[in-house]
């Protein structure tokens, strides 16, 4: 993975459960991690692939490889340029070399 690619921030975030003024539990997205990243549409045949449907922006993110990040999976978010994706699938590339994210959001 070129260090030049990785030109974009993402915040990684991750549901977590607290307690309200009620004791009761609720889910709330905490930072898991911010990492550079390289970004790129996805493309049609990976839309596909997803078999989404909407209106929708789908991205394909690739981060370096960290034990930090190693578990990241579909109940994860990530946040970039103000907008919340969410993870179709993370895959780990070569062998602890870097994570591929699939990522869809909604574009309304």
């Amino acid at each position: 993975m070129q260090a030049g690619k990785l030109d974009r921030r993402i915040v990684l975030l991750r549901a977590t459960a607290v307690r309200d003024a009620f004791n009761n539990e609720v889910l709330t997205w905490q930072p898991l991690a911010e990492v550079w990243n390289s970004w790129r549409a996805a493309t049609a045949r990976e839309q596909l692939a997803s078999q989404e449907t909407g209106a929708s922006v789908e991205a394909v993110f690739e981060i370096r490889w960290s034990t930090v990040v190693s578990d990241l999976n579909p109940k994860d978010r990530l946040r970039f340029n103000g907008r919340d994706y969410d993870i179709i699938e993370a895959t780990e590339m070569g062998r602890r070399k870097s994570i591929r994210i699939k990522a869809t959001a909604r574009s309304d």
